[in-house]
């Protein structure tokens, strides 16, 4: 069980890879097993030939710069956690809201959209949980309403830029745009996505009769008092000098994130020294990563493309985005989604950047019915299981394919309409 202080907040230390509370050693997380299974068998694939080294190469050289940036992005805004900008934020949402459940309702689908957009979806998972769960029982309200939020919203709201998810890293690379270009595109499936998952959690999660105890009101917290408002405030000019310079100076993203975790790390070293641990590195996302590469790539090569050719096609008009945004939604609830945008992207032809974007919306909207068709999903799920927070299994997979379903298609005619 994860510790909490008083505002919500895990506490230093408490939760990295292999690291347990008070720097002890603990089994590593099956999630561990698996990255270092997948980085095993990839490099094996190159070893024995069924990888040829050149593409291997190639992809090696394609994820150098996003892994930096994974490392470098989630270090960032861990460390802007622990300084507390995220209790604070949601505390003003709670008080916003000014005891009124819709206001709350919407405060909420706007906060966690925000943090999806410009901090990705990972971080929504692993720090923006923990936080509203605690906020739910400040409040002595229902905590599944907020978890089903952050979950369906990291997901759903991952679409905009390409900060937001790897997989909208890959597709920018791929067409060739930038933050600000990949925003011009998608910010019409953005909205129609954030606009179905608001009406999807209102009325299975969020309205009266449905969000538990039959509450018309909740009582607002005090307000927030920072530990540091020093370091509050440097990691909160940061995080909004990262985004400033990945949409208006269009500068590389591992080099925009590189920055801000460096100035949020030196600002911790002066003030919290104790909290900068070995731990705070995503170890299992950046094993993970390239060992999913090598091993898709092997697949793809041993039979998957051809596969994936006659299930995608080549249309790259409207009724050729359902189909691919279709089939990627469905293959990330069976496999997941990293790997089903990868095996996908190898098949879409080159020129058709309509039908690759349908794919994302696909891997990035659809993958909502299975705990581990995102791995957001499965870190969520794990902090729910930290927190204490029962998700019936039924229930989340019952509405989640609904709103996979409707949100999908809702995003790729919004697509048709700007392309």
């Amino acid at each position: 069980m994860v510790r909490e202080t008083p505002v919500g907040r895990p506490e230093a230390g408490a939760e990295g890879p292999g690291e347990g509370p008070g720097g002890r050693v603990r089994r590593l997380h099956p999630l561990d097993w698996l990255a270092g299974a997948l980085l095993v068998l990839g490099l094996l694939a190159v070893v024995t030939g069924l990888l040829p080294s050149e593409p291997a190469a190639d992809e090696m050289r394609r994820v150098g710069p996003l892994v930096v940036f994974l490392g470098t992005v989630i270090v960032m805004a861990e460390l802007t956690g622990r300084a507390q900008v995220f209790d604070v934020v949601a505390a003003w949402v709670a008080r916003a809201g000014r005891g009124r459940y819709p206001l709350l309702f919407g405060l909420c689908v706007l906060f966690a959209s925000l943090t999806t957009i410009t901090l990705n979806l990972d971080t929504t998972a692993v720090l923006l949980t923990p936080v509203m769960l605690a906020l739910a029982t400040r409040l002595g309200i229902a905590a599944v309403p907020l978890a089903m939020t952050t979950v369906w919203l990291a997901n759903t709201a991952s679409l905009l830029l390409p900060v937001s998810n790897l997989t909208n890293l890959l597709a920018a690379d791929r067409v060739a745009l930038s933050s600000s270009g990949l925003a011009a595109v998608m910010w019409l499936p953005q909205l129609a996505s954030i606009a179905v998952t608001a009406a999807c959690l209102w009325v299975f999660y969020w309205r009266r009769g449905r969000r538990g105890g039959g509450q018309d009101r909740y009582t607002p917290p005090d307000a927030p008092v920072a530990e540091d408002p020093v370091l509050l405030r440097i990691c909160s000019v940061a995080c909004a000098g990262f985004l400033l310079a990945i949409l208006v100076a269009d500068v590389p993203l591992w080099s925009a994130s590189l920055t801000a975790m460096v100035v949020v790390v030196v600002a911790f070293a002066v003030r919290r020294r104790e909290e900068l641990r070995l731990s705070l590195v995503p170890w299992r996302l950046l094993v993970l990563v390239p060992g999913m590469f090598l091993v898709v790539e092997t697949v793809d090569a041993h039979g998957l493309h051809g596969l994936l050719e006659s299930a995608l096609g080549s249309d790259n008009g409207f009724l050729g985005m359902l189909r691919t945004a279709a089939v990627g939604a469905g293959l990330s609830n069976i496999l997941n989604n990293l790997p089903a945008y990868l095996a996908g992207e190898a098949v879409v032809p080159v020129a058709n950047h309509e039908q690759l974007l349908a794919l994302l919306i696909g891997v990035n909207a659809g993958p909502l019915v299975t705990p581990w068709a995102s791995l957001a999903t499965l870190l969520w799920f794990e902090r729910c299981r930290w927190h204490g927070t029962r998700i019936a299994l039924g229930r989340f997979v019952g509405t989640g394919l609904v709103l996979s379903v409707v949100g999908t298609l809702a995003a790729v005619s919004a697509l048709a309409l700007v392309t």
